[in-house]
């Protein structure tokens, strides 16, 4: 039995409508995640900043104790494996008897909200000056660009602390003072993209709609040059924990009992061959949490760049 032209035409219908979802271009969310799910140290990192993430919100119901609180009658414990420890303390305590889980769970907090400020406070900055420098050129380019190569001449850390010691030693300072310390990467990044997207058809064609300035700098040509700057902005992360953690250690970030990485190193640097656990876990933990963001940035960054998706 020969099928009617009715039957014949809805089978068309269907095959050329399977065509076309096929055919259609994959979501551009979806096909970052393809190309970003390709870098196993990625994914890894990805899921390691999550758990930091899910560790900092939570750590009043996941630490065991208050992280401030001492036992006197419990200095110096060693971790719950080692000889002479207990489960109470699983990792361990300090010299003055806090507990070591507590406080570097609580640390992971303070942490992430270092480097959201310090990445926030400085993104924005570098996007305006980014932005002013690579549209208007000429002689605000050379003064902008000239401070920021005069910031990046000098050593990061040594700026921060210079900075810090204006200011006070302080947690909110040392914010401050990581922020201005990498304002010139974005400035930098966002004048580059800057340049290379004014050459563009589309910016030619919003001035020729008789779009304004700050139109075709905000709604135009800021949301082209997002890709580089996010991923700008993961690195940022981890060289914001890093630097707080060096200006705790070197006494000018969070001041005690403040649970926060690099001052509990510094405060436990003297036992450091007779409780090894006072200072390899808060060193362990810096190191995982930037290796982490480095590797989610990396993953980000063959993901969002065409030049190097494979």
């Amino acid at each position: 039995m020969s099928a009617t032209p009715n039957t014949t035409a809805m089978a068309a219908t269907a095959a050329a409508a399977a065509a076309a979802v096929q055919s259609a271009p994959p979501h551009p969310l979806r096909e970052m995640w393809n190309y970003f799910r390709q870098n196993r140290g990625a994914v890894i990192g990805l899921v390691v900043v999550c758990l930091i993430i899910l560790t900092a919100l939570f750590a009043d119901v996941i630490a065991p104790h208050p992280p401030t609180l001492q036992y006197r009658d419990a200095t110096l414990v060693p971790p719950a494996w080692q000889a002479g420890g207990s489960s109470r303390f699983l990792l361990g305590t300090d010299p003055v008897g806090r507990d070591m889980l507590s406080r570097i769970l609580h640390g992971a907090r303070l942490s992430l909200i270092i480097g959201l400020v310090s990445v926030s406070l400085s993104l924005s900055i570098g996007i305006v000056l980014g932005l002013v420098a690579g549209y208007y050129r000429g002689i605000v380019e050379v003064a902008i660009m000239r401070l920021m190569d005069i910031m990046l001449a000098l050593p990061s850390l040594l700026l921060a602390v210079a900075i810090v010691a204006i200011l006070g030693p302080g947690l909110i300072n040392a914010m401050y003072a990581i922020a201005v310390v990498m304002l010139p990467h974005y400035a930098r990044q966002t004048r580059a993209a800057v340049i290379g997207e004014l050459s563009r058809d589309y910016v030619s064609a919003s001035r020729i709609a008789g779009a304004g300035t700050l139109r075709i700098m905000f709604n135009c040509v800021l949301p082209n040059c997002a890709a580089p700057l996010i991923v700008q902005a993961t690195l940022g992360f981890s060289s914001a924990i890093l630097d707080a953690a060096a200006l705790g250690f070197l006494g000018l970030g969070a001041q005690p009992p403040t649970p926060e990485w690099g001052s509990m190193l510094a405060s436990a640097l003297e036992f450091i061959q007779s409780a090894w656990w006072v200072v390899t876990f808060p060193g362990l933990a810096i190191l995982i949490s930037v290796l982490a963001f480095n590797l989610m940035g990396d993953g980000l960054r063959d993901a969002l760049d065409p030049k190097l998706k494979r």
